[in-house]
């Protein structure tokens, strides 16, 4: 999970008082990295949308990276079904191979072709954790087909839900609240408008 903004102090402080997540720059990152951590589990990072490898106009979004086995081919499986390519397939270090994308509901996500990162790992309902990943778009079922033909399986944590009061489909983020303090059971969204629900 990456929170890709416009405004990374605004963005940062908004979920460390919300959701209690804590921010730093990973020193030993090539990039120097921001990352986020709750209860000591790494859980995602944050990306600055000024960065010239995005393009203007790129919207403010979570970004999810679906593991595939070929960024390459998979991109180009999007792009046949109907999607835009924001970032073409590049390399970014041992993270991987990345590419970013707008699905054809006007959604964006990430495809990533891990090297030597696999990625990290939390317990099972840490609080403040993501719990799952939902689209929320106007053709849940057409969406959930463009994943499984774009990505090659089902996406086993995703939900794909019809939500017309949104101003635009968007991925948004599903955490666990579990005892601490602050917003739960409703959808809660930060002043740059990345989204999340909030159970327990």
């Amino acid at each position: 999970m990456d929170l890709k903004t416009r405004d990374l102090a605004g963005t940062t402080a908004y979920f460390s008082q919300t959701l209690g997540w804590r921010f730093e720059v990973d020193e030993e990152d090539w990039r120097k990295a921001v990352k986020i951590s709750v209860h000591g589990h790494l859980i995602g990072g944050v990306s600055d949308l000024a960065n010239p490898v995005y393009p203007p106009g790129t919207p403010a979004h979570i970004a999810y990276y679906l593991a595939v086995d070929d960024v390459g081919r998979r991109t180009a499986t999007a792009v046949a079904n109907g999607a835009r390519v924001v970032v073409p397939p590049f390399e970014a270090g041992d993270q991987g191979r990345l590419a970013t994308v707008i699905d054809p509901f006007g959604a964006a996500f990430s495809l990533w072709q891990r090297h030597r990162f696999a990625g990290w790992t939390f317990p099972p309902g840490l609080p403040g954790a993501a719990r799952r990943m939902v689209l929320a778009c106007a053709r849940p079922d057409e969406a959930r087909h463009f994943y499984e033909e774009t990505t090659g399986a089902p996406l086993p944590g995703a939900d794909f839900v019809t939500s017309p009061g949104l101003t635009a489909p968007q991925w948004e983020l599903a955490i666990e609240a579990g005892d601490r303090p602050g917003p739960r059971g409703g959808r809660v969204s930060s002043p740059e408008g990345l989204t999340f629900q909030v159970y327990g």
